[in-house]
Order: C-alpha cells, then sequence, then structure tokens
C-alpha cells in the first residue's frame, strides 16, 4: 500500500513539474533574447537622438543591445560602416562616403541625424577672439587666412566651401589646415596655430565659454545642408525586420527630442535631455543648452540637399564617377518604422 502511494506521489510529481515548465516556457521571463547591433557614432549633441534612445531604453524595447563604438572624425565612420565592421554608422555626409557608394559598395543614408537651420546651433564658422576683435568678423574677412577642417572632403571642408561661395569667394582664398580630429582643432584655434576654423556642438560653445574663440555665422544662416545622416552597412539592410525595429525606436527618439528641445512642450523632459547629451558628450549641461541642433522630427532627410552635396563634390573633383542620390539614399526602412 505504501509502495504504490509512493508511485502515485512520485508521478504526481512529475506531472506537476511537466506543467510548471510548459507554463515557464510562455512567460515574458523567457523573451527572445536582444540582437546585438553595433553602432559608429561621434560624441556630438546631433547625436541626441541615438542618446536618447539608449539611455531611455528604446533600443531595449525593441529588443535591440546596442554596442556603441566611438569615433573622432567622420571618415573613419563611413569606411567601417561600408566595410560592415559596423552595423549603423551616424555621423556627417562625406565626399567619401560618396565615393564609396560610387565604386559600388553597398552604403545606405537612410534617416537624419542634424541638418544645419536658420536659428539653431549646429555647425558654426568660428575664428580666434583677437582676429575676431581686430574686425575680421564676417565671411569676406577670412580671405588669406589659415581655417582649420578635419579633412578634405569632409563636411567642414564642404560647409567652408559653400560659405565662401556665397560671399563671392572660393576655397582658393583661404588657406586649408586639415588637422584629423577636432580636438587637434580646438587646441591649434587656442594656440593661434590657425587663424579660423569650423566646428560643432557641443564644441563651438566649449570654445566660445573657454574664451579663445568667436562665431563669426552659423553655417544654417547661409545654406541649408543635410550635415549627417544615419547609415546602414549593407549586411544589416538584408536584415530587413531588425532594421525597422531600430528605426522604430530612432524615430521614437527624434519625435521626443523635437517636442521637448525644439518645441519645449516640457521644460522637465527639455532638462532630461540636456541632461542625456551632457552625459554622453563630456560637455557642461550649461553648454548643452546653448547649442541644441535642428532634427527632423521623423527623422526625415532632407534628401534635396543630397543632389546639391554630389554635385559640389564632383564639381570640386572630390567625386569620381556618375553617382546619383537614389544609389545611396534609402528611405524604406524609415518609411516602414513610421507606419508601425
Amino acid at each position: 500500500m505504501i509502495k504504490k502511494f509512493l508511485i502515485i506521489l512520485t508521478t504526481l510529481t512529475l506531472v506537476i513539474s511537466l506543467a510548471g515548465c510548459g507554463t515557464k516556457a510562455n512567460t515574458p521571463s523567457t523573451a527572445k533574447e536582444k540582437t546585438k547591433v553595433s553602432l559608429a557614432l561621434l560624441r556630438l549633441t546631433s547625436s541626441a537622438p541615438l542618446f536618447i534612445s539608449m539611455e531611455k531604453g528604446y533600443f531595449a524595447e525593441e529588443n535591440i543591445d546596442i554596442s556603441p563604438e566611438w569615433f573622432d572624425a567622420a571618415q573613419p565612420i563611413a569606411v567601417a560602416t561600408a566595410s560592415g565592421k559596423v552595423d549603423v554608422g551616424a555621423t556627417g555626409i562625406t565626399a567619401s562616403l560618396y565615393n564609396m557608394a560610387a565604386a559600388g559598395q553597398k552604403i545606405a543614408i537612410v534617416a537624419d541625424k542634424g541638418r544645419e537651420e536658420k536659428g539653431f546651433s549646429s555647425s558654426a564658422l568660428l575664428v580666434t577672439k583677437p582676429l575676431y576683435d581686430s574686425g575680421v568678423n564676417s565671411v569676406p574677412a577670412i580671405k588669406g587666412k589659415r581655417i582649420g577642417i578635419t579633412q578634405k572632403g569632409s563636411t567642414f571642408h564642404y560647409m567652408l566651401g559653400r560659405i565662401l561661395e556665397v560671399n563671392g569667394l572660393s576655397l582658393n582664398d583661404v588657406e586649408l589646415v586639415p588637422l584629423g580630429k577636432l580636438s587637434a582643432i580646438m587646441a591649434a584655434l587656442q594656440s593661434g596655430q590657425i587663424d579660423g576654423c569650423i566646428l560643432n556642438e557641443p564644441n563651438i560653445t566649449k570654445v566660445e565659454t573657454a574664451g579663445y574663440g568667436k562665431t563669426v555665422v552659423q553655417i544654417g544662416e547661409l545654406i541649408p545642408y543635410q550635415t549627417s545622416g544615419l547609415f546602414f552597412s549593407s549586411s544589416f539592410t538584408q536584415k530587413q525586420d531588425l532594421a525597422v525595429r531600430f528605426m522604430r525606436a530612432y524615430v521614437k527618439a527624434c519625435n521626443y527630442y523635437y517636442d521637448n528641445a525644439i518645441r519645449n512642450t516640457s521644460p522637465e523632459k527639455k532638462a532630461e535631455i540636456i541632461k542625456i547629451i551632457s552625459k554622453y558628450t563630456n560637455a557642461p549641461e550649461n553648454d548643452v543648452k546653448l547649442g541644441l541642433p535642428y532634427i527632423d522630427r521623423n527623422g526625415e532627410l532632407l534628401t534635396s540637399d543630397i543632389k546639391t552635396q554630389i554635385d559640389w563634390y564632383r564639381d570640386h573633383d572630390m567625386l569620381k564617377g556618375n553617382l546619383q542620390k537614389e544609389q545611396i539614399v534609402n528611405n524604406t526602412f524609415l518609411e516602414k518604422a513610421l507606419k508601425k
């Protein structure tokens, strides 16, 4: 009798155990493991939506585990993305990027990550404070001066060329000084090794707060310009579901940034955004709040300007081949993210 009871008890225990396993398999705790996505970016204010997505868990909501890789210049990010060393790149749109696309490398500009707009501090021409105080306070006044940029073919090179042309000058009217890194440009301006430079936020405010440089003009006051973008590598574009989920998190952050940093619908949320940007850029909050750039609410690109850029780089012998904007711009992931 006792033996029979023990057999029944053992059977019941096994049934309960198996039922428990079945229940556990359907609980949220066993949701599929997050997919790791490598992201190359710079510590710039215009990367705000990416910072927000990471900090507020928007990527995690889409089952994405972001692995950030920090760079100090735009071109290496374009190379890393085009070669597939990273899944997603976020940086300036350069001649190097266009040349890679023209040569047949598959890389897609998929969303806005900052553009020059009137009334917003994003990128600017600066000169040393002594020069500014002596009257070098306009674009025509920099004729003959040594102007620092990151690299030839960079966004800084493009911006300088365009604003000179708007003022009836050309790149031949200044001495270009490529310095590679943003930190090197700032150090050269501070030491007087260059007369002026192109910089972006939060570095513009850092320089002005330190007192060794002054803004001559904001780029957005002179030209509309899609400065930077979000890029997908060729292999990442093949992962349709993952790419759309990434974009959905990014658009959610763009909405949050636009509504609270640009429209200023909530001072508390704007303060939160400033704190997040400060954390990821290592810039003081007071500096960040003075230079919040324009970013499209839905992350949409100013595609007409992509054609302008391609034509300009080709006209200045920095782009080879017959590249068309349709070969490098891919709006499909953004469109699908917006629908969902």
